[in-house]
């Protein structure tokens, strides 16, 4: 790692106390930030595989192997080394893979070891009166062998609709065992608002697909919603130390955002948004909704823009591999085809990083391993590690 110089640093400590200042409305994630990063840390990039189909959620077994999902529909078991696939998981159920669809995310119980459970997201078709319609689902099986058994779907997006977009979709578990889960808004826009639907939504269920009794109660909601006002979270981790639960999520020209997801809280979309209506000139003056959130909504951290990054995968680095990245937000990115460092204090944002600017890769998801190094799965079917 190179070490910061004296400039830097300087600079640095001045960007904190500019985003103190600004952390009343909600953080300093302006579009093109001047904060420098906190290291010029040159991270040392390994292919482990390269032979994946569009790759889409990884999650590490206890034994070091891992479970990759890929959006056509199936499941597979990668050695622990990355490099081969040992086995295809069988018992998954169909999928609509179009457009944005797919097999989507993957997470292991959090008493895999005792009770075998792999939890997944999925775009699931309709039927009877639903048949060409589509929307996010939730399933689990245990894992015997590389076969899932006892599968049962555990949640249904309501309602399902037509297209094959902004399907969300990514898992994340609480310290309590219960499941989050990220529910894009199809593409329709107002139903994000719609407290009767999940569109748009950010939910949380129990391991079995029941509803916590201490979910935030929002008056006239259906009691599974956490969150309403997304677009498309693409993104979700439980930041270290704590029980909040963070998602990175999708704008529309520009205002991709970087969001700690508050409890009944409306994170804005459609109404607001720092990025512009497709069609419209891009600049601050077209800002959806003048653009600031708060009061009425709930400030990103961060956000990115006039450009869009489309922001994918969602971690915090906790590992010993890179002290000086500990506790950082990691997102990959797919229309920058990059990896974004962020660096917080507290919840403001006070340095951002572009890396790995130079593979040409739309990194899909980004996780850490047991070993403390990062690992990113690209659209282009690769799993990929970083090193120090």
């Amino acid at each position: 790692m190179k070490v910061r110089t004296r400039v830097a640093r300087s600079r640095f400590l001045a960007s904190v106390l500019a985003c103190a200042m600004l952390s009343a409305c909600g953080g300093c994630g302006g579009g093109d930030p001047t904060t420098p990063p906190v290291t010029a840390t040159i991270p040392r990039v390994v292919t482990l595989n390269a032979s994946l189909s569009s790759p889409w959620g990884l999650a590490f077994l206890p034994d070091g192997r891992m479970l990759v999902t890929q959006k056509g529909g199936t499941m597979v078991v990668l050695a622990a080394d990355g490099a081969s696939v040992q086995a295809t998981v069988s018992g998954l159920p169909a999928v609509v893979s179009d457009g944005q669809g797919g097999l989507l995310d993957v997470a292991l119980d959090p008493d895999f070891a005792t009770d075998p459970f792999v939890y997944w997201t999925y775009s699931e078709p309709g039927t009877g009166a639903e048949a060409g319609l589509s929307g996010t689902a939730v399933a689990r099986g245990r894992l015997v062998g590389s076969a899932l058994q006892d599968v049962a779907v555990l949640y249904r997006q309501a309602p399902k609709v037509s297209g094959s977009g902004h399907f969300g979709a990514r898992l994340a578990f609480r310290g309590d065992g219960t499941l989050f889960v990220t529910l894009g808004e199809r593409q329709k826009g107002s139903p994000a608002q719609d407290i009767s639907t999940t569109l748009g939504k950010v939910i949380r269920i129990r391991r079995d697909g029941t509803i916590p009794s201490d979910n935030p109660g929002i008056p006239g909601a259906r009691p599974e919603i956490w969150s309403s006002g997304h677009r498309n979270p693409q993104g979700a981790a439980i930041r270290p130390g704590t029980d909040e639960l963070w998602v990175d999520e999708h704008g529309p020209q520009g205002g991709d955002e970087l969001n700690r997801i508050a409890p009944g809280g409306n994170h804005g979309w459609p109404l607001v948004s720092y990025g512009c209506n497709y069609g419209d000139p891009v600049g601050d003056s077209c800002r959806i909704g003048g653009g600031t959130h708060a009061p009425r909504f709930v400030e990103p951290v961060a956000f990115w823009g006039p450009t869009s990054i489309a922001p994918a995968g969602l971690v915090f680095y906790t590992g010993a591999r890179f002290p000086a990245w500990q506790g950082n937000a990691f997102m990959g990115a797919l229309a920058g085809k990059a990896l974004w460092r962020v660096e917080l204090r507290g919840d403001v944002e006070v340095a951002r990083e572009r890396l790995l600017g130079g593979l040409g890769e739309r990194i899909r998801d980004v996780e850490q391993g047991p070993d403390g190094f990062l690992y990113l799965l690209t659209d282009g079917g690769k799993l990929l590690q970083l090193r120090d």
